[in-house]
């Protein structure tokens, strides 16, 4: 189970564990800006269960090329027609199949049968690799690349959010008991952690609470 410490993850994670799985979580300490996450990744993975939590690391700055990982400004007050339908700078090149590859590794390791992740196609700031022709064609990919695959046993991909609003995923992260206080979904935190509530995860994230009817229990920077 991939774990970011934001919301998205959070629900995955408690939905695979709802389903029956023993999930072990997998982060990535990828140079990126919004460190902060990596805290809220361990409390997600310790309060919904997790069996252990691995964090991996590894730096994409060396490559650059996204808000995230370069000194580039992160995006703010993008309306809603630029952060459905274009690719901001805050797209790390490839971090997901990257992401996919070292779980693909672990679940080898593990004898594990899935791999579980919380992207969206709905609200997913335009990034191409939170697509369903993005995960049919990795799981093909894992068919062909490791021993599990070719000996008939290939690990399954789930994306159980992919089709969900942001709405949707809270209320049902709600039902499941998750904490939202202890996720972390902002792209340009306040040196005190606080969240901007400017940048596209910021606002997808407070829409969705106003959608869901609920308020969102983090701390904001700006009012």
């Amino acid at each position: 189970m991939l774990v970011s410490g934001g919301l998205d993850s959070a629900v995955t994670l408690a939905l695979c564990a709802a389903e029956g799985f023993e999930p072990s979580a997998l982060s990535f300490a990828y140079g990126q800006r919004h460190e902060v996450e990596l805290e809220a990744a361990a409390r997600v993975a310790h309060s919904l269960g997790a069996r252990e939590h691995r964090t991996a690391q590894i730096d994409l700055r060396i490559f650059g090329g996204s808000a995230l990982t370069a000194d580039i400004p992160v995006p703010q007050h993008r309306s809603p027609d630029e952060t459905r339908h274009q690719i901001p700078i805050t797209y790390v090149p490839a971090r997901n199949t990257i992401f996919l590859s070292y779980a693909l590794a672990w679940a080898e390791v593990l004898g594990a049968e899935a791999i579980f992740l919380g992207v969206n196609a709905i609200d997913y700031s335009g990034y191409p690799d939170c697509r369903p022709e993005f995960l049919r064609a990795f799981e093909q990919l894992a068919r062909v690349a490791t021993k599990a695959g070719v000996e008939g046993i290939p690990v399954r991909i789930h994306a159980p959010l992919l089709e969900l609003s942001k709405a949707e995923i809270i209320r049902r992260g709600q039902e499941l008991g998750v904490d939202f206080s202890l996720t972390h979904s902002c792209y340009a935190p306040a040196a005190d952690g606080a969240a901007c509530g400017l940048c596209d995860s910021c606002q997808l994230r407070l829409q969705g609470f106003r959608e869901a009817g609920l308020s969102d229990p983090i701390r904001y920077a700006t009012a």
